[in-house]
């Protein structure tokens, strides 16, 4: 095909389609399909009601009858009541989580032993403590930072967070500083 310019294509005459085979003066259904699908007047559709009513009753699978037989039906229950006494049986692992909390004091002179003891005695069912480190805050603050395993239908962290901040006298304030899912 010649590169043409926005001048020369106006003067030229339909000469790429000159070596296409077919008669214009011809009908179009000469070269293609006897009748067309496709109407310009909806109301002249053909009825797509009805083919697809003549679908629904196709089987697909090749069964005779719509209901299932009693054999079947007998096995089905009996391969579900032996699923559910097999589910029953297990139990399911505790969900637990690590946390690390950050725990702030009011100032430099807080004893932070105390406030670790003060943490440690909190007993809640599904609690397990772990270690525990003093990082550097600011101006001589130090933070600790402790680590800890709950279980989570047992334990709410924002009930242990609460629980925490009952010690007034040690903690200014707590931060989840990580959690992670085991």
């Amino acid at each position: 095909m010649k590169n043409i310019t926005f001048g020369d294509w106006r003067s030229r005459k339909d000469t790429e389609f000159t070596s296409l085979p077919g008669d214009p003066s011809k009908a179009y259904t000469t070269y293609g399909p006897e009748k067309s699908e496709l109407t310009i007047n909806p109301k002249d559709a053909p009825k797509v009601a009805e083919a697809e009513e003549e679908e629904e009753d196709d089987d697909l699978f090749g069964s005779d009858d719509e209901s299932e037989d009693e054999e079947a039906k007998k096995k089905r229950e009996e391969n579900l009541a032996a699923y559910k006494k097999k589910k029953e049986g297990k139990t399911k692992p505790a969900a637990k989580t690590i946390v690390t909390l950050d725990v702030k004091p009011w100032d430099d002179e807080t004893d932070m032993t105390q406030l670790e003891k003060n943490l440690r005695a909190i007993e809640m069912d599904g609690i397990k403590w772990g270690a525990s480190t003093l990082v550097p805050l600011a101006f001589g603050i130090k933070k600790l930072q402790i680590t800890l395993v709950v279980e989570d239908d047992k334990v709410s962290i924002d009930d242990l967070q609460e629980q925490i901040a009952g010690d007034e006298d040690h903690v200014q304030s707590t931060d989840v500083a990580a959690m992670q899912k085991l």
